[in-house]
């Protein structure tokens, strides 16, 4: 009795269940079967504003990645200029790309079925994503971003136009470009545009040809397309004639001529000379001062341990007036920087015993004695015009070796020799002897924009007659501490009221300006860069107008296309229609028409004619 009772409220319980569930899904049922086979429907065409709401989409995404991400601030133009790829960036762009792909398909599949599905999908995706995992990814919400809602908005419109195309229903024929309906100049700068933008033609045909019934091949298929393309062309070129009649006998107006050809003289003579205008005005006219921030000398002995090292930084580092530079023209008084470096060495030198004697040895000897002078400058990265290979300063190195005559060689020796004699004497410091050495020390330095750092030679004397002591104190244990000093002995050419008195050395540096960041891209290619990838390159495309016009007279100079540009609207017709042995005939019709010059000329008289 219990049991019969348990199964008939188990019967009744599941008799509930379908109830219910049946009142939801026949109502979703019936509303889905009417969107898909309505009663009657007035067919339109909205894919082209769909197209462009998912273009406008793809814009936003490429440069507003930044608010896509987790702790991103930068644009994505900045982490492909260091080849890096970001992840979210290649999957967003992807997928958006993907979803652009797979409603072409749809739309010359005209299968209103998998639009309703691909719709569903895209709704609650895209709604998932952006109210839940993207605030999870960003740490913010989707009020604050500010970027995501003009996404998201565009997409809402996007989402209207895919339902109003559903409940309307797909065409039943796609007939060419939508450019293509008009024949007048905006539609054919826009088509020509269209075709300008790369891989889109080409993927626009090849998509074309696999989700469209047809009896052509591929080669085929954009044959026609050209021709097409090309007879669109010229019929809003006649269609333009026809507006504005030339007279007869009449020679150019002034107005045209001047107008249309005084602008493409202009514009090529601009081309021809634009790299070295370019390269002249960048840095003189919106040049930036790229003033040093650091300035080091270092002197080595042959190959032994360096005997003077110095650097000169920020308030070491100063500015001079107009008065001083009259007579450099290429620079500007902020491109002149005075580096003081202190006389004494920044390092102990501590050389061997051994080490020591060997070089004494080298002295005593008839050979050759270089002495290398090195000279580094860094300055800021973020104003130049190439790419930083170092972790923060852009580093330029220069070496002045000189080999030393025999007297310089025995000043050296003589410092060596006192020093081992005078540490018996000596008390708390030692000076041992000073002497002078000549044409070691450039006075002043030239720092250009990417190559390497030199002495200026313009300028009269370009060294220092240098002082050079070697400095002795013993430490708390007795040991003694060496270290070399350098004072230059002419005094400077700019006086500065705050000078110190003691050992030093001012340098001049002449800091060349380097092109703005805004225009780094094109200035990093330098003269012949630019020659080659620009001037070159354009004119390459510009004697295309310019030659192998004779060529084509017979398939530009077309006085009446009316009857081709109807002969491939037919094609397209019959091919919507399905039927593909009338769309073979006719494309064989096409192709013996190009191919027969009388027959092109019959079919191409005006029609009075």
């Amino acid at each position: 009795m219990i049991i019969e009772k348990l199964r008939e409220q188990l019967f009744k319980a599941k008799a509930f269940v379908i109830k219910r569930f049946l009142e939801i899904y026949l109502p979703m049922k019936q509303f889905f079967y009417n969107l898909i086979h309505p009663e009657y429907s007035a067919v339109t065409d909205v894919y082209v504003l769909m197209f462009l709401a998912d273009t406008v989409d793809f814009i936003i995404i490429v440069f507003g990645f930044w608010a896509f991400g987790k702790h991103s601030t930068a644009d994505i133009t900045s982490s492909l200029s260091e080849d890096q790829v970001p992840g979210p960036f290649l999957v967003m762009v992807l997928i958006q790309f993907g979803t652009m792909v797979v409603d072409r398909a749809l739309y010359l599949r005209k299968t209103v079925l998998g639009k309703v599905i691909f719709q569903v999908f895209l709704v609650f995706g895209i709604h998932f994503w952006m109210f839940f995992i993207l605030p999870h990814i960003t740490e913010k919400r989707f009020n604050e971003n500010t970027v995501a809602q003009m996404w998201y908005f565009v997409k809402c419109i996007y989402f209207g136009l895919s339902a109003y195309q559903i409940r309307c229903g797909y065409p039943t024929r796609v007939l060419g470009n939508f450019l293509t309906k008009s024949y007048n100049y905006v539609n054919l700068f826009l088509f020509q545009g269209f075709r300008l933008v790369p891989f889109l033609t080409e993927l626009r045909a090849v998509m074309d040809w696999v989700w469209t019934d047809t009896s052509l091949s591929l080669s085929s298929w954009i044959c026609v397309e050209d021709i097409y393309a090309h007879i669109f062309i010229l019929k809003c070129w006649r269609e333009s004639e026809k507006r504005y009649p030339q007279p007869r006998g009449q020679k150019k107006k002034k107005v045209v001529k001047y107008g249309m050809g005084g602008m493409i003289v202009v514009l090529l003579i601009c081309i021809v000379w634009f790299p070295l205008l370019f390269m002249s005005l960048v840095k003189s006219v919106a040049g930036v001062v790229n003033a040093p921030l650091d300035v080091s000398i270092t002197i080595t002995l042959a190959g032994f341990q360096p005997i003077f090292t110095m650097s000169a930084q920020q308030k070491q580092l100063w500015d001079v007036t107009k008065m001083a530079i009259q007579f450099l023209e290429n620079y500007t008084p902020e491109d002149l920087i005075i580096a003081e470096l202190k006389g004494s060495s920044n390092s102990l030198w501590t050389i061997s015993p051994p080490s020591r004697d060997n070089l004494i040895d080298m002295l005593k000897s008839e050979e050759e004695f270089p002495v290398t002078v090195t000279w580094s400058i860094q300055r800021s990265p973020f104003t130049q015009s190439y790419v930083c290979t170092t972790y923060a300063t852009y580093d330029m190195l220069c070496y002045s070796a000189i080999a030393l005559q025999a007297n310089m060689k025995k000043i050296l020796l003589f410092l060596f020799f006192f020093s081992n004699v005078e540490k018996k004497v000596s008390a708390l410091t030692t000076f041992l002897l000073c002497r002078t050495l000549t044409e070691l020390i450039p006075r002043y330095i030239r720092a250009p924009s990417k190559s390497d750092a030199t002495s200026v030679e313009q300028l009269g004397t370009k060294h220092f007659k240098s002082k050079i002591y070697l400095f002795e104190i013993p430490n708390e244990s007795g040991q003694a501490q060496e270290w070399w000093i350098v004072n230059q002995r002419e005094p400077s050419i700019i006086r500065k009221i705050s000078r110190k008195t003691e050992a030093g050395l001012e340098i001049y540096v002449f800091s060349d300006q380097v092109s703005p960041p805004s225009l780094g891209f094109l200035a990093g290619y330098g003269i012949m860069g630019l020659y080659a990838s620009v001037v070159l390159v354009i004119g390459k495309f510009v004697r295309e107008f310019f030659s192998g016009i004779s060529h084509n007279i017979m398939f530009e100079e077309l006085p009446n296309v009316d009857r081709i540009l109807k002969l491939c609207t037919d094609i397209f017709l019959v091919r919507e229609t399905g039927e593909l042995d009338l769309e073979e005939d006719m494309y064989s019709k096409l192709i013996f028409l190009y191919r027969s010059p009388e027959t092109m000329i019959k079919w191409t008289r005006e029609k009075t004619q």
